[in-house]
């Protein structure tokens, strides 16, 4: 190996050097072929001639010196090279002597007495040792490879233009037989054998010449009779005894034919059965079932022009039977001329009876009869005249930002008034605080419960937040934001008096310990029943509590200025299940499961009765102006109410397909949200206008994906900011999403 080695550097070597003989290039004729050409290694003496710094130099790039360390060691061994070398171009020229049908070979054998130095199998040339990786791979590279020692493959460079291409075909004899190696990227020459192997794979033979596909079949099992057996494996034991699985079988389909339960089969009648297909059918017949199914027509009875002595009125005269025959057959009143016979013996026989029968047959079973309902209606009229979605934007196209953090689905989410924070309930029994802008948790309130309903006080100057929780309503202090307004909150709820002699009240108001006050609570509220809503007045100092109770104590106001709680109700008109404030007026909305009712808080009276025909009320907005409401059911319903127009509903929108969780207005652009079970969030444009005679505008704009769903639940909450185009939506698999 170290003779190979030197041989090979001290011939790069005087490759490289001016002044010195180069290398005599091989003939033509011996030439390697694909078949022969073997993988050339490193440490072969006939690597192409060329070392590692020459290839990179013959390739167009620049050496990385790699192969500087071994100049010197292989320098040392010139002289034991240069025998080595000589002794091995001898040794092949006696082998090409000898042996002139063998394929000529590229490479100098290294040492005759060491025949397992490489490998000299006939196979394709395996110098690329990159295994089975795609050369794509390097295609924005200068190398298309590594080879056994780990250096690089580099391509060749190929500067020719089309033009140099065209000589080379016209020159090259060979051109036609040259193609292109993808693990090298060198031209390798077909031989005589590849081209003829591909001429035979074109043509659709057999790659081998010698294979012969029509030689006669030799049948392994003949006709004649042997002797001897093909097997003589023993037989089985259960080819000579009875099978007691059998047996149980057929002991139980006899016991199912003793009882009955096994019925012979009754013989076919070979009568045919026939019906009449053209007779008047009743509603049992076959036929008859059917709904769109149209009897045919009868035939027309004959009149006096088809009797063999009709009147003489009926009679033609010589003009009229001439304009009868100039006729089309299609305009003339009758497919005959009438005629007088002095008996019914004499009447011969009618010429068009079997074409009369046979387009009587024709339109029997041919032409189609359906009823069909015509309506002159233009079919553009049907279709309202919606504008396009792009002209009605501003609104929330994408998402922007995913709020995560809570372990369990989040039920409920609110946002500050100014639009800068965002409070978020789970049941993992745990209240969030997030920065709208960058998603980022402010702070986590544990409450030891399931967060039903969270809502943030509507007035800019108090800090406050309600959380309804089991049977409990907590106000909490977020303490973000302006110090000025968490410190004046503070101070109002400070301000409180109790009475001397304290009223009896459907609610008590408990202040926060000195350790609930460091986690941010402030007062609570017990109820006596779970509270499953709170929402707040306007003006921040109301709020309405819904209770998941039977009776009139469903519905409960509480004052947060004199701590004071009522039930507004001496009735109940069934299980509540939303209220709202109304923004403008001393109204208060209550939503049961079959209806809506609107009160006057100022005198306690029941105003309207809205009937939104769903099977069940699932949730409630109402429009900033106070004219317009909206209602989600569980029926994949969302119903558009024009209070000055009807109690009926004006719009039912079925976009959704499954049930709605809720609704939403935005409270500055004309656009309300609604959140379903099927994982999306509907953003629609509903435009009111102050002109009493235009209907609203109602055209949905956008479809928002993205929560998964989770227990058959998706989104169970969904909110708009204050202020810009974007809208928040809190699903069951525990995120909370903003889109914009």
């Amino acid at each position: 190996m170290v003779g190979a080695r030197g041989t090979g550097c001290a011939g790069a070597a005087a490759g490289a050097r001016p002044g010195k003989r180069p290398q005599e290039p091989e003939p033509a004729s011996e030439e390697p072929s694909l078949l022969w050409a073997r993988a050339p290694s490193l440490g072969d003496g006939s690597d192409s001639g060329l070392s590692d710094s020459e290839e990179s130099v013959f390739s167009g790039l620049e050496d990385s010196g790699s192969g500087s360390s071994e100049d010197s060691t292989e320098g040392q061994d010139g002289a034991s090279g240069d025998e080595g070398h000589r002794r091995t171009g001898k040794t092949a020229e006696q082998q090409a002597v000898s042996t002139p049908s063998s394929p000529p070979r590229t490479e100098a054998v290294a040492g005759a007495q060491d025949e397992y130095v490489e490998d000299s199998s006939d196979e394709e040339d395996v110098r690329n040792t990159v295994g089975n990786v795609p050369l794509q791979w390097y295609d924005d590279f200068p190398h298309v490879g590594y080879d056994l020692d780990g250096r690089r493959i580099y391509k060749p460079v190929r500067t020719r233009d089309e033009l140099d291409q065209f000589l080379d075909k016209m020159d090259d004899p060979d051109y036609w037989r040259t193609v292109q190696d993808r693990m090298t990227g060198h031209d390798v020459r077909l031989t005589d054998e590849q081209v003829a192997l591909v001429q035979r794979l074109q043509r659709g033979q057999f790659g081998d010449a010698s294979f012969d596909p029509y030689e006669p079949a030799v049948d392994f099992f003949s006709g004649d009779l042997m002797i001897h057996p093909v097997t003589n494996r023993p037989a089985d034991k259960r080819s000579f005894i009875p099978s007691l699985v059998e047996k149980e079988k057929v002991s139980r389909m006899v016991h199912a034919i003793k009882m009955g339960w096994i019925q012979p089969r009754r013989p076919r009648d070979p009568a045919p059965s026939f019906y009449d297909l053209w007779a008047q059918e009743d509603p049992n017949a076959v036929l008859g079932r059917h709904k769109m199914h149209v009897p045919a027509p009868k035939l027309a009875l004959p009149g006096h022009a088809e009797s063999y002595n009709p009147p003489p009125e009926y009679l033609p005269s010589e003009e009229e039977s001439l304009a009868w025959e100039q006729q089309e057959p299609s305009e003339r009143k009758l497919n005959f001329l009438p005629r007088k016979f002095p008996s019914l013996r004499a009447v011969p026989a009618y010429g068009r009876f079997i074409h009369e029968r046979f387009e009587r047959c024709l339109d029997l079973y041919l032409c189609p009869r359906q009823r069909k309902m015509r309506v002159n209606v233009d079919p553009e009229d049907l279709i309202p005249k919606l504008p396009r979605p792009r002209d009605l934007q501003p609104f929330p196209t994408c998402q922007a930002l995913v709020y995560r953090g809570h372990s369990d689905l989040v039920r409920c989410l609110s946002v500050s008034p100014g639009g800068q924070w965002l409070a978020s309930g789970s049941d993992d029994g745990s209240v969030r605080l997030w920065e709208v802008a960058t998603a980022r948790c402010m702070r986590t309130v544990p409450v030891g419960g399931v967060v039903k309903s969270v809502s943030w006080n509507p007035n800019p100057t108090i800090c406050l937040v309600a959380v309804a929780v089991e049977d409990t309503v907590l106000l909490l202090n977020p303490a973000l934001g302006d110090r000025l307004v968490v410190g004046s909150t503070d101070q109002l709820l400070g301000t409180f008096t109790p009475p001397e002699e304290p009223a009896l009240q459907p609610a008590r108001w408990l202040e926060a310990s000195e350790e609930e006050r460091q986690g941010g609570l402030r007062l609570r509220i017990c109820h006596g029943k779970p509270v499953t809503q709170v929402t707040w007045h306007g003006r921040g100092d109301y709020m309405a509590v819904v209770l998941a109770t039977q009776g009139h104590t469903q519905v409960l106001i509480h004052q947060l200025s004199r701590r004071r709680s009522q039930s507004p109700f001496r009735r109940s008109h069934g299980q509540v299940q939303r209220v709202a404030f109304h923004p403008v007026r001393p109204f208060l909305l209550v939503a049961s499961q079959r209806s809506v009712r609107l009160y006057h808080l100022l005198r306690q009276e029941l105003t309207k009765k809205l009937m939104p025909n769903c099977k069940w009320v699932s949730s409630m907005a109402v429009h900033p102006a106070g004219d317009n409401l909206i209602c989600g059911s569980y029926d994949s319903k969302l119903v558009w109410f024009d209070l000055d127009l009807s109690t009926k509903p004006y719009r039912v929108l079925r976009h959704h397909k499954k049930a709605l969780r809720a609704v939403a207005f935005h409270p500055r652009y004309p656009l309300f949200a609604s959140g379903s079970d099927d994982g999306s969030v509907i953003v629609c444009h509903g435009m009111v206008y102050n002109d009493l005679l235009q209907n609203p505008l109602l055209v949905p704009v956008k479809v928002l994906r993205g929560h998964k769903l989770t227990r058959d639940l998706g989104v169970l909450d969904v909110a708009f900011h204050p202020t810009q185009p974007w809208v928040f939506s809190s699903g069951a698999d525990g995120t909370v999403r903003l889109f914009s």
